[in-house]
């Protein structure tokens, strides 16, 4: 049988598709209620319909219900692609039309057919999609005879169906283990099983009937499907989901490492594999113990015969934490062997897991270097870029001009997304090899000249910023590349941040006078945002610059700014002209390093509009203070994390709740400040606490218990002027319990705390993180030091099924000790930024205390270890990059900090290291109050 004719009668009728009306289609509905039906006109007019819905053409409920009912009319049609067409329909018109549930007999009479074994998938799905969540128990004994069918397409089908049930019906789907578990160990129907309207259906067009069967009878493809739905139902048990992986991980191990495949002992289809191997990933990140069996498991499933799983299996190993080479190189084995593979697929899954292991561990790749490079010049050039890329992360010095001679003759024939990739492995690589910066830097000035858009515009600016900043001796020729760059540049913000760094950076060059005329362009020929960028840039010459010269041409120009049409321009000429002739003002507030948290700046300003209380003066001293340099990191990281940052789901302990206000895990990299603003939003919006005042520092998250055990508990203490707030995060780490009206009884050793405030946890949830707050009233700071508390968890348990959550309604009164908390003179100190250390801390002579100390060489082996310990026992900010020692034997360790009273604490530590006795340091505290001075004195001793 042939299709010519059929594929002429197609292309003439595409235009029927064009300009089509809902209401003529609508009229013609009624053919369908013909008595000889015209299969040819309803196909055509079935397929309409659907283009009507999918272009989203919005049918009212009457038309949906009304056209509903004609459609379902045939039924009694027995042409295959006609019976098609109209399943489809039935599910698009489902959710709109009334009276769905009518159709159900139907569905379910083609669903038990012998005959129409065709029919039979697409009436499941339309069955399932149709059914009401309250009658799905009455389709539950058809659903569960499709799951174990023989006919992999009807299996698949229902158990499809299953997902989308499982949703508004999971305690349903959940007895339906025992078949679905079945339908993973089923074999699939050989072609002699099929009916003779299944062989009908497939014959013609280029395949014989037994080729089709035969293709048909070797899908698996409903393993796929019923593993998947397993592990849908077991996945918040993390004992079931170890088990489901065991079961169906049956290995074929030999001598040999390509000695023989491995091959599943029941799972035969590659899809339903490599499932099961992310099964296996997502057990690593739940349990660290199951790594090592995880790891011989991935090992053996290298071996497969499939390519898919062989690649599944080494993207895995090759995500694992904390592996070690050895464990890496039979990974790394069999994707330096698809390098070289005839399919472009195989060799892009290939590199492109090969480039993000480079990232963290280049020297497992480095190994495949020589067949890399063989790929610098693939056809493909999205291959040529994960290459390249690779080769630019793991290469040698030596290698560095060839490759990039080699990115120069591709780099305009990729795409701007992949010249972001290469921008980033090119940055990275200027890091790892300052001397190479020549090189890096003319590449970087060439593709900033080529045409592109706003992100690789973007990565290439901020590759060059890394690059002044990290490597000063290129930062003139990099100024001059990006002066260029800013006489044609399209984008503001690039144009902006490019004249910030000019202003930063532009004064200390030995001639900053050819930069100035650069800005000055700015002035004259751009929009208002880039000339009031240049206006500020311009004053940093006239603040910063000691030739009167250069401070008198500045002045020229920012009153020439003074006439501007916008006035944001002129208020910034206008400021600048007052504060640079003025030198106390200039000191304060344009020369000095010295800036406020901006995130607790706003949330302090926020609360005290709010509170309306103008006898009350604005507390300037409950703002953490920083160095410019520290906030311009906090928004980078802030950015990158907000652009990157993905919530794990499932069960990975504190992800949320680890630092007690949704803050994600990774939040760690964000600054103490960002921290600190986020807990006081969280704490002044609970009514107990609103009284507190300012909240004056958070600690980090201390864990009270180890991770393993079955209630995980970590506190996060909350100083304020007169109270603490102690804040338990917790989890409950057992599947057949359920913790209800969870306190913490707490017990201080000394008298002076009393406490005030408890908020319990009503509940805790198998794997679902809840808080517990206990505040108690503080007196005199000085006697509360170092002041240990004795923690009891309380609460009712009752006793679920793992597998439904459901509780029992009786329960019975229990408790856990989990470690003490201490309150510590740190606790007291917040860290605070000062410009000028030396200044201040002579100001200060007249409150000193002066101490000599030692620490044993095990404690700290090292002046490095012994900074970093000082640091963390007085909660104080290190200035001058003094917490990284430049000598191994003598060092001056300075901090600084603020009491919790407002006053202002300096501590110098004079160290010296000695192989053989350790570290010795003489610590001099200085304060506004010497009583402070003795206070914090005492955080040592």
């Amino acid at each position: 049988m042939r299709y010519n004719k059929r594929n002429e009668e197609a292309a003439s009728e595409i235009g029927l598709f064009y300009h089509i009306d809902k209401t003529s289609v609508l009229q013609e509905a009624r053919i369908f209620n013909d008595s000889h039906i015209n299969a040819r006109k309803c196909r055509i007019l079935l397929t309409k319909i659907i283009y009507l819905l999918y272009t989203s053409e919005q049918l009212s409920v009457k038309e949906a219900t009304d056209l509903f009912f004609n459609v379902i009319k045939l039924f009694q049609s027995k042409d295959t692609s006609l019976r098609q067409l109209m399943y489809l329909v039935i599910k698009e018109l489902s959710g709109v039309a009334e009276d769905v549930i009518m159709v159900t007999q139907s569905l379910i009479k083609d669903i038990q057919s012998k005959q129409e074994t065709i029919y039979r998938a697409n009436a499941i799905r339309a069955l399932c999609l149709i059914t009401d969540p309250s009658m799905i128990q009455g389709i539950e004994r058809i659903l569960k005879a499709c799951i174990v069918d023989k006919i992999p397409s009807v299996s698949s089908a229902a158990l499809v169906s299953s997902y989308r049930l499982f949703d508004i019906a999971r305690d349903v789907v959940k007895r339906w283990s025992n078949e679905v578990q079945e339908a993973v160990n089923q074999k699939s129907l050989t072609g002699s099983s099929f009916t003779s309207a299944a062989s009908a259906y497939f014959t013609g067009g280029g395949h014989s009937t037994q080729s089709q069967q035969a293709i048909i009878s070797t899908s698996n493809i409903h393993q796929y499907h019923a593993i998947s739905l397993l592990y849908l139902i077991r996945q918040h048990d993390r004992i079931a989901v170890a088990k489901l992986v065991q079961t169906f991980s049956g290995i074929r191990q030999s001598s040999s490492f390509f000695g023989s495949s491995h091959s599943s002992s029941v799972l035969k289809s590659s899809s339903a594999i490599c499932m099961l191997i992310r099964f296996s990933r997502k057990l690593i990140e739940d349990d660290r113990g199951s790594t090592r069996r995880v790891y011989d498991l991935l090992e053996g499933f290298l071996r497969h015969k499939s390519d898919m799983v062989n690649l599944e299996a080494a993207r895995a190993i090759c995500d694992m934490p904390d592996i070690s080479l050895k464990e890496l190189k039979p990974a790394i084995i069999v994707l330096q062997l698809f390098l070289s593979s005839p399919k472009a697929t195989l060799r892009f899954a290939a590199i492109r897991t090969l480039n993000k292991l480079s990232i963290e561990i280049p020297a497992a790749v480095s190994p495949c270097n020589l067949d890399i490079e063989t790929l610098v010049t693939d056809q493909n050039r999205t291959i040529a870029t994960f290459a390249i890329t690779t080769l630019l992360k793991t290469g040698n010095e030596a290698s560095v001009d060839r490759l990039m001679k080699q990115i120069s003759g591709f780099m305009g024939d990729i795409s701007d997304e992949f010249k972001v990739i290469v921008i980033d492995a090119v940055r990275s690589l200027c890091l790892k090899f300052p001397s190479k910066q020549f090189i890096i830097l003319t590449f970087l000035s060439s593709v900033l000249r080529e045409e592109g858009g706003y992100d690789f515009k973007k990565s290439v600016v901020e590759a060059i910023f890394d690059m002044v900043k990290h490597i000063p001796e290129c930062t003139e020729a990099a100024l001059s590349y990006l002066c260029e760059f800013i006489e044609d540049c399209e984008f503001t913000k690039l144009s902006v941040r490019v004249l910030y760094l000019l202003g930063q950076e532009g004064y200390k060059t030995a001639t900053p006078t050819k930069y100035i005329r650069y800005i000055y362009n700015r002035v004259i020929l751009d929009n208002s945002i880039i000339r009031a960028a240049a206006v500020s840039a311009l004053a940093k010459f006239g603040v910063h610059c000691n030739d009167p010269s250069v401070k008198k041409s500045v002045c020229i120009l920012l009153k020439r700014c003074i006439n501007d049409v916008d006035d944001e321009v002129r208020d910034r000429a206008t400021l600048y002209l007052v504060t640079i002739d003025q030198e106390d003002i200039t000191k304060k507030y344009l020369a000095n390093d010295v800036t406020y948290a901006l995130p607790t700046l706003e949330h302090q300003l926020v609360d005290y509009i709010n509170s309306h209380d103008n006898t009350k003066k604005f507390n300037l001293n409950c703002i953490p203070i920083i160095s410019k340099t520290q906030e311009q990191d906090y928004y980078r990281a802030h950015k990158s994390l907000l652009s990157n940052h993905k919530l794990k789901e499932g069960g990975k302990p504190f992800t949320d709740s680890e630092k007690g206000t949704n803050i994600p895990s990774s939040a760690a990299e964000l600054s103490y400040h960002n921290q600190h603003t986020l807990y006081a939003e969280k704490l002044s919006s609970i009514a107990e606490f609103a009284s507190f005042g300012a909240l004056f520092k958070s600690s980090k998250p201390i864990e009270l218990t180890e991770r393993e055990t079955e209630y995980v508990v970590n506190c996060v203490k909350h100083i304020f002027a007169k109270h603490i707030i102690f804040q338990f995060n917790c989890i409950n780490t057992l599947n057949d319990q359920l913790l209800e009206n969870v306190h913490m009884r707490m017990q201080p050793e000394i008298e002076g705390l009393v406490q005030v405030a408890e908020i319990p946890a009503d509940k805790l949830e198998y794997n679902v993180p809840n808080t517990i707050y206990v505040a108690f009233e503080q007196g005199n700071i000085e006697e509360l030091a170092n002041v240990p508390f004795t923690n009891t968890l309380q609460f009712e348990v009752k006793d679920c099924d793992s597998m439904t959550g459901e509780a029992d309604p009786e329960g019975y009164e229990d408790e856990y000790q989990v470690e003490n908390t201490e309150v510590m003179t740190s606790d007291y100190i917040r860290p605070m930024y000062i410009a000028n250390f030396s200044e201040q801390f002579e100001s200060l002579v007249d409150n000193e205390v002066v101490e000599t100390f030692a620490l044993d060489k095990q404690i700290a082996p090292n002046l490095e270890v012994a900074c970093l310990s000082i640091i963390d026992l007085l909660g104080m900010q290190a200035l001058e990059d003094s917490e990284h020692p430049k000598n191994n034997n003598l060092h001056t360790l300075l901090l600084s900090g603020m009491f919790l009273d407002g006053s202002k604490v300096l501590c110098r530590c004079r160290m010296t290291f000695n192989a053989l006795t350790g570290v010795t340091f003489e610590l001099a505290v200085r304060s506004e109050d010497v009583n402070v001075s003795q206070t914090v004195l005492l955080a040592i001793s």
